[in-house]
């Protein structure tokens, strides 16, 4: 971030270069646990092959591995946890770190799991430990940054997504060619386990470092209660489009971040380190750029026309659905490798401009939650639902296409981008009149 963040109105006074420089700090810090959030998360997908071998299990076993056992508790857990976070007396950075210290054991223990049921419930204790972070992360980041800033910050807070990806693809490919799946899984939870601590001693709460008047001025404000929350999250027509076409980004992308790799060992050959070289081209690299350039179109276009936040995201995903298509259509895998390249930007860029709608839809005691419903929405349709229902789909054409039936179902999920196109673009027709000043 190059920008210099401020202070949001109510939070304190306004920033001094220590207080932009502690800004500074605290992205670059959440843009790290991000990572690793992102890195034990999806370290499955590269592992998927080798897990399947191992343990004897079928493609709807693995779906449900990288599925719905991590995010059915993720997605029940995330609510509770933001209500907490967005109570004034909340410390957000301890919260962080003890969610940042349960999700990396638990990704360790992954690496020791026998049998099925032993990895299932490994994978949803990651999945308990990763429920406690975006929503605080989130919050965070709106107290301490300028609405007019506030894209390109949960922006580069989402480059954690890609990046995170990006190395688990990257380490958990060549670790398990070289040591196996586990050593894999062990070795990248252990370090989040000292990252935990980072937090906790670099990182500060911002509501500790309010003014007199600050605080006087938040203890006067109107508390909700939850159902309180919920009304007013709701009462928002854009919130709902764009949860609706967040879920349904995560659902094919959480899909396709699994299915596509065993779509390139099985129909085109490569091995698990060159299967993870390559999609961290795709998902890697292109996603991070996509990520970054959706925040900075939305900050830059937004500052003209609120409606202009989301109008990247929804072109984008409409234009990238048929070449994606043809990527997943293409014989020779370089050229497949090529064509998802500029799919996946398009596909990426939603994610600031999309949060900081969401964070700006609705007033600050209502924000960690709002966060918390966009994560339930996208984690148990998209990475509950996703993976599985890709693996159940392909289990189901084997018998027709043998080692080409996730190749048809990847067909499918190309043009089924339209859908949050559409949402996009219809919940950009409401920001002018419903996005909040602060």
């Amino acid at each position: 971030m190059t920008d210099k963040p401020a202070l949001a109105a109510g939070i304190g006074s306004p920033p001094s270069d220590s207080a932009a420089a502690h800004t500074r700090t605290m992205l670059w810090i959440l843009l790290i646990v991000y990572i690793f959030n992102f890195l034990d998360r999806q370290i499955v997908n590269i592992l998927a092959e080798p897990i399947k071998a191992d343990l004897g299990l079928s493609d709807t076993e693995l779906g449900l591995l990288a599925g719905p056992a991590f995010a059915v508790f993720y997605a029940l857990l995330g609510i509770p946890i933001a209500r907490y976070a967005d109570k004034d007396g909340t410390n957000r950075v301890r919260l962080i770190a003890l969610a940042l210290a349960i999700w990396s054991a638990m990704t360790a223990v992954c690496g020791l799991a026998q049998n099925f049921v032993q990895l299932l419930f490994a994978r949803i204790g990651v999945g308990v430990g990763e429920a406690g972070c975006t929503p605080a992360a989130h919050s965070l980041i709106s107290d301490s940054v300028a609405p007019e800033k506030r894209s390109s910050a949960i922006a580069f807070y989402g480059l954690g997504v890609p990046i995170g990806s990006l190395l688990g693809l990257i380490i958990g490919g060549i670790i398990n060619d070289l040591y196996g799946w586990r050593v894999a899984l062990m070795l990248v939870g252990a370090p989040g386990l000292l990252l935990a601590l980072v937090v906790l001693f670099v990182m500060r709460e911002p509501r500790h470092s309010r003014t007199a008047e600050a605080v006087a001025t938040a203890a006067a404000v109107t508390r909700l209660s939850t159902g309180e929350a919920m009304r007013e999250i709701f009462a928002s027509r854009a919130f709902v489009y764009i949860l609706i076409a967040s879920s349904v980004v995560a659902f094919l992308g959480y899909g396709k971040a699994l299915w596509t790799i065993s779509f390139f060992i099985r129909s085109h050959g490569l091995s698990t380190t060159e299967a993870g070289l390559s999609m961290a081209v795709v998902l890697g690299l292109a996603g991070v750029f996509g990520t970054w350039l959706g925040g900075k179109m939305a900050d830059r276009f937004g500052a003209r026309d609120k409606r202009h936040i989301l109008t990247f995201p929804a072109y984008g995903m409409a234009v990238a659905a048929p070449i994606l298509f043809l990527g997943y259509y293409m014989e020779d895998w370089r050229v497949a490798v090529a064509l998802l390249i500029i799919p996946t930007i398009l596909n990426s860029a939603y994610y600031g401009p999309a949060y900081a709608c969401v964070q700006g839809l609705v007033r600050p005691q209502a924000r960690a939650v709002a966060a918390s419903i966009m994560l339930f929405g996208q984690n148990l349709i998209g990475l509950g639902f996703g993976p599985f229902l890709f693996g159940v789909l392909s289990d189901q054409l084997a018998p027709t296409y043998g080692q080409e039936s996730v190749r048809y179902v990847l067909y499918g999920a190309a043009w089924l981008g339209l859908i949050p196109a559409f949402f996009f673009w219809r919940a950009s027709l409401r920001l002018g009149r419903e996005l909040k000043s602060g």
